[in-house]
């Protein structure tokens, strides 16, 4: 049985990156068959004009309505294919192999989602890319994640349960029968890795497919590492009770070593100037400092909210979570 594909992104002042990225869908074997909906958060430079030209639908909402979960349910719920195709609009399809090596994974009746690697883009900052590579590069071969048999989801580590839950909505897929089951729902962060969870901890099956791949990353400062960082954490301790610096004392450790381990790579890094070494060492220092900050602060959030200082973490929260 051939499998009907529907394609859907959420959108909002793309830029020009993202005639690149359409250019690439365009490509991939079978996209003229391709049904294609974009839910589009009130741009005015001219992504809507974009997306219709290269065969989109777009149906627009007010950007204070956007929802990472539910405005992706609005864009399914728009959609009629049995597997929807899920991509955001600064992901460009690495080659001709990635749509195709998507859906080829639902020939596995047991597959409920699959998703794809990433590949930084050129220039992304080293230590950057190096955790790219890591969370999303780990892989050569299909990755089937379930639970194993003879135990249950609950029995895992927090860590192992991450790990089958894994799932990265930058370029992704559901079947809709599955997506059926279990949605995204309203989520202001990591909708993708808690649909993983209802997926996985309910017995079904996620496929990582390294053939597909997706050419992203973005160029942040250690600030918005730290904040994006801790948004992560928070939501991980929620899902998982995942928590990697549980104290002040692990913090400060964390920051410490971090900050050697990166400045190592990037003294090891080949090809730098002076100049661009001193710039990268400084971020380097940063990332550590913020990143430590963030996973202390967003996994132990709660407990912290308890403390006499409670009213200061939540306004750290908030300022945390703005953009």
């Amino acid at each position: 049985m051939t499998l009907r594909a529907s394609l859907v992104m959420p959108t909002w002042n793309a830029g020009p990156l993202l005639e690149e990225v359409l250019t690439a869908v365009d490509s991939q074997p079978g996209a003229e068959a391709l049904e294609r909906v974009a839910i589009d958060s009130g741009s005015t430079d001219g992504t809507v004009d974009a997306l219709r030209r290269h065969g989109f639908r777009v149906d627009s909402i007010a950007q204070k309505d956007f929802n990472h979960g539910a405005t992706r349910d609005l864009g399914i719920e728009r959609t009629t294919g049995d597997v929807i195709v899920l991509l955001t609009q600064d992901a460009t399809p690495a080659d001709r192999r990635w749509l195709p090596s998507l859906l080829r994974a639902y020939d596995d009746p047991a597959v409920d989602a699959a998703w794809c690697r990433q590949i930084p883009r050129p220039g992304c900052n080293l230590i950057l890319r190096q955790r790219i590579e890591g969370w999303m590069g780990d892989r050569t071969t299909l990755g089937l994640q379930r639970v194993p048999p003879g135990t249950t989801f609950a029995q895992l580590d927090p860590m192992a349960q991450l790990r089958l839950a894994a799932f990265d909505n930058v370029a992704s897929s559901v079947r809709r029968t599955s997506w059926a089951k279990y949605r995204f729902g309203w989520r202001r962060f990591g909708e993708d890795i808690t649909f993983g969870k209802r997926v996985i901890e309910n017995g079904g099956c996620i496929a990582f497919v390294p053939d597909a791949a997706v050419i992203h990353s973005h160029e942040t400062t250690p600030k918005q590492e730290g904040k994006r960082v801790y948004c992560d954490h928070q939501n991980l301790f929620a899902l998982f009770g995942l928590c990697v610096i549980p104290d002040l004392a692990h913090c400060k450790r964390a920051v410490r070593d971090g900050g050697a381990h990166f400045l190592a790579q990037v003294r090891a890094e080949p090809g730098l100037t002076a100049e661009q070494r001193v710039e990268l060492e400084q971020w380097a220092i940063g990332y550590a400092k913020w990143t430590a900050w963030g996973q202390y602060l967003g996994a132990n959030h709660d407990r912290l909210r308890r403390r006499w200082f409670g009213a200061l973490m939540a306004l750290v929260d908030r300022w945390m979570h703005r953009p």
